[in-house]
């Protein structure tokens, strides 16, 4: 039987956008840093019966009866994030990386308290305290910025002045578009000096941390990592909380969870975490990290070569934001469409304090995790950039994109979606 045919044959609508988003993935090249494919087994566990199955609170300790089942995988999935991580305690239950993070000041903080992160322009995320965010209603936020956009590099020294006037309770590494390595001794530093918790979002490294080919924060002295359990972890859409080695922000973590922010966790994403991080804990995943690394490296070498500035001067993790407007005078609203034309997928982005708007900015932001799922190696890679190049550089010639549409699809079909990993 079909994986779709109760679909089909009971709902003809949703089916068909199901089937039109199988054929679009197989047919183009997904570049957006924070999407990746998942294998069939990881597809199989979100699909499965525990979707069925309320189960508040955590094993052992549920409201409902009829949990044997239900504490095995989240026991599961718990062992195997600690394993990955080196971690003391694990929380499997957040829905997202959003709810992660929320989750975690609410742990660790009091109404009114300061956090100091990330600028969002400067490669932050939201959910580190953009003023849009219903978060910066109940605690307060202080950014730091980078010292020099064209080499990445942190202005450390501003970030421990900001920190001596702000008095954080909370230091805030991670990103969401930051093409380098955080030096991850001077943010515990800095929050040492000031009392506050070093934590990080690892949402968009993760992969590359569990498959050692980044450094573990853990390592460094930070209290608590969060992260979602996608992008380079290659798992279901949803959350994750680490702590090193406190009970004490353990049990705080879970409190506020549930019952503080979540109701029934979602048991078969717990399942299809489960599925996920056991896959990553296979010696495969390690060489799968590692060539994420050398994957972008070769789409840097093509964009220096034809002098398009990347912010932070490059990439030295998964993912690349390229100022094509101060490059090419292409608007990233633009470059995303002609580019997605072609059947490439990336995503529009502001770059370092860009001075045109969020929904029309300057960069584009890209990255190799899914193309390396597809067993791209640096060649292909290479390929590819050259492909988005002369995409933007011919973008108003429809029969020179229809020809680079044609090389992807066959490109595409060289490298088809693998359905397993291990």
């Amino acid at each position: 039987m079909n994986q779709y045919d109760a679909i089909k044959k009971q709902d003809e609508e949703v089916f068909s956008a199901i089937a039109g988003e199988e054929e679009r993935e197989a047919q183009g090249l997904e570049l957006i840093p924070s999407e990746n494919y998942v294998s069939r087994a990881v597809r199989e566990a979100q699909a499965s019966i525990l979707t069925n199955k309320y189960a508040e609170g955590y094993p052992g300790k549920r409201y409902y009866g009829g949990q044997e089942f239900t504490d095995a995988v989240e026991v599961l999935a718990i062992e195997r994030a600690k394993k990955l991580f080196n971690a003391k305690y694990a929380n499997v239950q957040a829905h997202s990386g959003a709810n992660a993070n929320i989750a975690m000041y609410f742990a660790l903080l009091q109404p009114g308290d300061t956090v100091l992160g990330m600028d969002l322009s400067h490669g932050g995320h939201l959910t580190h305290g953009h003023p849009v965010t219903y978060i910066t209603k109940f605690f307060n936020f202080v950014r730091y910025k980078m010292k020099d956009a064209d080499t990445g590099e942190i202005d450390y020294d501003d970030m421990l002045r900001v920190a001596k006037e702000a008095k954080p309770k909370i230091v805030l590494a991670g990103f969401s578009a930051y093409s380098r390595e955080l030096d991850y001794a001077k943010f515990v530093a800095i929050a040492r000096e000031v009392g506050a918790y070093a934590v990080i979002d690892i949402a968009h490294i993760a992969g590359l941390i569990a498959g050692g080919a980044a450094k573990n924060p853990f390592d460094y002295g930070f209290a608590v990592m969060t992260s979602t359990t996608h992008k380079t972890l290659r798992g279901p859409r949803g959350g994750l909380i680490l702590v090193r080695d406190s009970e004490e922000i353990a049990k705080k973590i879970d409190k506020a969870i549930f019952p503080g922010l979540q109701g029934g966790p979602l048991m078969h994403i717990i399942a299809a975490k489960a599925v996920a991080f056991g896959e990553a804990l296979d010696p495969s995943f390690k060489t799968y990290a590692e060539q994420i690394l050398l994957n972008a490296k070769a789409m840097e070498a093509v964009f220096r070569a034809h002098n398009i500035r990347m912010l932070g001067g490059g990439t030295s993790n998964h993912l690349i934001l390229a100022d094509v407007f101060g490059s090419l005078g292409i608007p990233g609203k633009e470059a995303e469409g002609v580019l997605d034309s072609v059947g490439i997928t990336l995503n529009k982005n502001v770059i370092a304090d860009d001075t045109r708007g969020a929904l029309d900015p300057s960069g584009i932001r890209f990255g190799t995790p899914a193309i390396t799922t597809r067993g791209f190696k640096e060649g292909e890679c290479a390929q590819v950039a050259e492909y988005m190049v002369d995409a933007l550089l011919h973008k108003d010639d429809a029969a020179h994109l229809s020809g680079i549409r044609a090389t992807i699809t066959e490109l595409c079909t060289r490298f088809p979606i693998p359905e397993t990993f291990v």
